[in-house]
């Protein structure tokens, strides 16, 4: 079985549990660790590994980090990366915080990628909290990272508030950038 063959049998039978809960959003989401602990069956059984590693693409006027997810048999490698930037102004955080947050944020988005987890097709897709739209409620929202960066961008903020919900300090803030 070629490596592509085994990566296909882990995304076509791949199941990980949203294990966690947003007690302010009110949803259940899943996290990096979520992932890995539901690739372990298949680690022995396909002979593969799975690992993340990161490293910061760009410093200014930011930090970026590139999370690069890799299946390999020993022989071939296959890798999926997300990027995602590092807030450096976020309230209430340590700099290990602002830091861990934008890497966990990365390890999670750059094993969907690899594993192609889609959250529609999750059978809790269907529940109330999912049908609503995602919150912003502070800077320390992993999302706010992401709205920033395109507001930056030169993104509009209509189209931000028609997916997301805005606290009103979080839409004070992007309306400065």
């Amino acid at each position: 079985m070629t490596l592509n063959e085994k990566l296909a049998t882990i995304q076509t039978k791949f199941k990980s549990k949203k294990s966690r809960y947003n007690s302010f959003g009110k949803y259940y989401f899943r996290s990096a660790e979520d992932i890995l602990e539901a690739t372990k069956p298949y680690l022995l059984e396909l002979g593969v590994s799975v690992t993340v590693s990161e490293s910061i693409i760009a410093a200014e006027p930011f930090p970026i980090v590139e999370s690069k997810a890799t299946v390999t048999d020993g022989e071939s490698a296959i890798h999926a990366t997300a990027v995602v930037g590092v807030d450096l102004d976020q309230k209430g955080m340590q700099m290990p915080q602002k830091f861990g947050s934008a890497s966990s944020y990365g390890k999670k988005y750059a094993l969907g990628n690899l594993f192609l987890i889609d959250d529609t097709q999750d059978s809790d897709a269907g529940n109330k909290a999912s049908k609503l739209k995602a919150k912003i409620t502070s800077s320390s929202d992993a999302a706010f990272t992401k709205a920033m960066e395109y507001v930056k961008g030169g993104g509009k903020l209509d189209a931000i508030k028609a997916k997301y919900d805005l606290s009103p300090d979080v839409e004070k803030l992007l309306t400065t950038l």
